[in-house]
């Protein structure tokens, strides 16, 4: 099956938390092992056949965009939130007209990994299955996560189908940050900062939201100290 060729990259946020590392730069600017996040993440994308980025900015966004001109591939298209931070569904609405009516990869910039075993993104689109999704979400094992000690997101039944924790004290997989989405899933949302949490709640109750577990090594990007961490398995382990 052939994947998406647009992706949304979500780059625009404030990276309050990665200070002082972010007092002159965007966080999609920070560099990992010699690499800025958003590279990372960008040549993730383009390798699973991605063609098109369109990719949101507001904090030093003339600095981010300056850089994203550089690359050849993919093909950058920026989503202006320099007015107003949209958070992630409200991006994703804001960039609606850019990005087609094909299914599009969604991509935050903090999530970097080392693969085991089948590669993320092409298992993503493996498991993609129109009929029977909006949402397909890119998980981890919380067991296997660098920078994350959440409780975890979501329990996952054979089909792969999602439910939230609730009032669960823990769950065994958390989300990293890339997912297949069918864009018509804002379209009835107005256009305002929100989170795309909100629309996968409601695609959960249907039996909508699904996801695939990462066979391999997440590492969320979170703040210096995450970052460190970060850059020292990579360091000590190529990105596969």
């Amino acid at each position: 099956m052939s994947g998406p060729k647009t992706a949304m990259v979500l780059a625009a946020g404030l990276g309050t938390r990665m200070r002082p590392l972010t007092d002159d730069r965007p966080k999609a600017l920070v560099q990992v092992a010699g690499l800025s996040l958003i590279d990372h993440m960008l040549d993730r994308l383009e390798a699973a056949g991605v063609e098109k980025a369109v990719v949101n900015v507001h904090a030093f966004a003339d600095r981010l965009e300056a850089h994203l001109m550089e690359r050849r591939a993919p093909q950058i298209v920026i989503s202006d939130e320099r007015a107003r931070l949209m958070e992630t569904g409200g991006g994703l609405k804001q960039a609606r007209g850019l990005l087609g009516e094909a299914p599009v990869f969604v991509a935050n910039i903090d999530s970097v990994w080392i693969e085991r075993g089948a590669a993320a993104l092409p298992a993503l689109v493996q498991a993609w299955d129109p009929t029977e999704m909006e949402v397909c979400l890119l998980l981890t094992a919380t067991d296997k996560a660098l920078g994350f000690d959440g409780p975890g997101d979501f329990f996952k039944d054979e089909a792969g189908r999602l439910s939230f924790r609730g009032a669960a004290a823990r769950a065994p997989f958390a989300y990293i940050g890339v997912h297949i989405a069918k864009p018509q899933i804002v379209d009835g949302e107005p256009l305002e900062p929100f989170s795309l949490t909100r629309i996968w709640r409601g695609l959960a109750e249907r039996g909508r939201l699904y996801g695939v577990v990462l066979d391999g090594d997440w590492m969320h990007v979170g703040d210096p100290d995450a970052r460190a961490a970060a850059e020292a398995r990579l360091r000590s382990e190529p990105v596969g």
